[in-house]
């Protein structure tokens, strides 16, 4: 039996495992019981996402299954149970697609979203952003990363935003990315392996890139300090899905003080190199030095920073994820790993011993780059793609109405067996044959796609070139549990390892 509100035992548990979740109840308590006294105990129709039954379909449409719940709550409740659960919040939705089938509404964080799974709903939603469809989060998250954030503002600004945000990831940048980036990564995986200790490949990964993404954007190097900085984006990463209460001991409040920490240090970095104590041959400075440039051609010093905050924990999250899951797929798929490994160990031995790799190194990694594709398929670390419906519509012959967000949903269709035989085994050769356009969609597509799409590539191919031409590992836990609490799917136990030099390497 399918149940419109949450039941009592939902209801105990959240208030014993989210104190978010408590706070929000005694918040609407006093609103919800209003609506239940005053509402007639009828159906009604759904008009631009204010009431709770379907609305009657425009012609050719039809209603769209699901259900809502009461205003504002819904069905957060359970969503956020499967946010705090080692199944990960993407068991919500796979849950009610069982239920209603592949396109369904529900109602979260007092919005109607909409999950569309079909490659002909990516396209129309992707190919009409900022016309029918505009980025749609949730407000905990726009909060987290800042109003001017490339992810948050609107169609005005978006285009000039991310045409002055390109810089790092040119292919001149890249180049330089990559090539100080190897280093790091060979010297830390020697003394990783001449040590003998297992390590979570995914603490080490975020180390890894939140290192790597500070020293490119702003030449932070002292330890410590990226620490503490590490620390404080960590807590606004986790308020990026809870509910947006400014109450002491929520994750939400937590994140809010430690983005507002984070803006004072900007803030005091802008001004020092303003003023000529510091100069850097970073994204920073060359962002500072279009000063004297009119409006539409630089930052504003909160874009800068909301931008500057954006792209680091962006950066650091997913990738870092998909490094972790690349290691437990191909430990996985012994083939798939021997074959990345010859490949790997091919382009190492025509390379000078301590040499870092080029992206012409990288160019010959085309078996790499399926794996690269492959992992980024299962993994899913973008669950979905959000967007706000700005006019009335049909989605894969559904009505939707203006209000309602729609969410692409890209792990759906990556797991879909239509589109992709054996869908849940690892195999790096299905990317030998060309994809239906819109069925793999890791980075999204259309003019939000993914700014740093090749850079995310780029060190994984990095990561994976280092690990299998040198190494074989052992995984030393392979619970297959979920992080709790995370937005993106991570293992709760971090993939931990250890190494085992090869004797066959160069």
């Amino acid at each position: 039996m399918i149940h419109m509100y949450p039941s009592v035992e939902d209801l105990l548990f959240h208030l014993r495992n989210n104190y978010d979740v408590m706070l929000l109840v005694i918040a609407v308590f006093s609103i919800t019981i209003t609506y239940l006294l005053s509402t007639p105990r009828r159906r009604i129709h759904i008009r631009n996402g204010e009431s709770d039954a379907a609305a009657p379909g425009g012609s050719g449409s039809r209603d769209i299954p699901g259900r809502l719940g009461v205003p504002f709550i819904g069905e957060t409740f359970s969503f956020l149970k499967a946010t705090n659960s080692t199944k990960g919040c993407y068991d919500f939705v796979r849950l009610r697609r069982s239920w209603y089938g592949k396109c369904f509404k529900t109602r979260i964080f007092g919005k109607i979203h909409v999950f569309v799974p079909s490659p002909e709903a990516a396209k129309q939603i992707f190919t009409n952003d900022f016309v029918d469809f505009n980025k749609g989060y949730v407000k905990s998250m726009a909060d987290a990363v800042g109003e001017k954030s490339l992810l948050c503002v609107p169609h005005d600004s978006h285009k000039r935003i991310r045409r002055l945000l390109a810089d790092p990831f040119s292919m001149p940048s890249l180049s330089k990315f990559v090539q100080k980036f190897d280093q790091i990564l060979t010297q830390k995986l020697k003394k990783l392996h001449e040590s003998g200790e297992t390590f979570s490949v995914l603490q080490f990964s975020m180390k890894m890139i939140f290192d790597a993404m500070c020293n490119m954007l702003m030449s932070i190097t002292e330890d410590s300090f990226l620490r503490t900085l590490e620390k404080d984006c960590t807590a606004v990463s986790d308020a990026m899905l809870s509910f947006p209460l400014m109450i002491p001991g929520t994750r939400y409040y937590k994140g809010i003080k430690a983005r507002q920490r984070l803006m004072a240090i900007f803030k005091k970095m802008i001004a020092d190199r303003r003023c000529g104590k510091e100069t850097h041959d970073d994204f920073l400075q060359s962002m500072l030095q279009r000063d004297s440039y009119p409006s539409s051609e630089k930052l504003d010093d909160s874009e800068l920073m909301d931008n500057l905050l954006t792209l680091i924990i962006a950066g650091q999250t997913t990738t870092a994820a998909a490094m972790m899951w690349s290691v437990k797929y191909l430990d996985e798929n012994t083939q798939a790993q021997a074959t990345l490994r010859e490949e790997q160990i091919s382009i190492a031995k025509h390379k000078q011993d301590g040499a870092p790799l080029t992206l012409e190194d990288l160019n010959k990694m085309s078996y790499g780059l399926k794996v690269v594709k492959e992992t980024l398929r299962m993994s899913n670390v973008l669950l979905w793609f959000p967007r706000v419906v700005l006019n009335d519509c049909v989605i894969d012959g559904f009505q939707i109405h203006k209000g309602w967000h729609v969410n692409i949903d890209a792990t759906c269709m990556h797991f879909d067996p239509a589109l992709y035989k054996d869908p849940m085994q690892f195999e790096p050769s299905r990317f030998d044959e060309m994809r239906k356009p819109y069925s793999f969609i890791p980075f999204g597509s259309g003019p939000r796609t993914c700014l740093g799409m090749n850079m995310a590539k780029l060190t994984l191919l990095v990561f994976l070139h280092r690990l299998t031409s040198g190494y074989r590992w052992t995984i030393q836990d392979h619970d297959p549990s979920l992080e709790k609490k995370a937005h993106i799917p991570r293992l709760r136990s971090g993939c931990p390892i250890t190494l085992e030099a090869l004797n066959d390497g160069k």
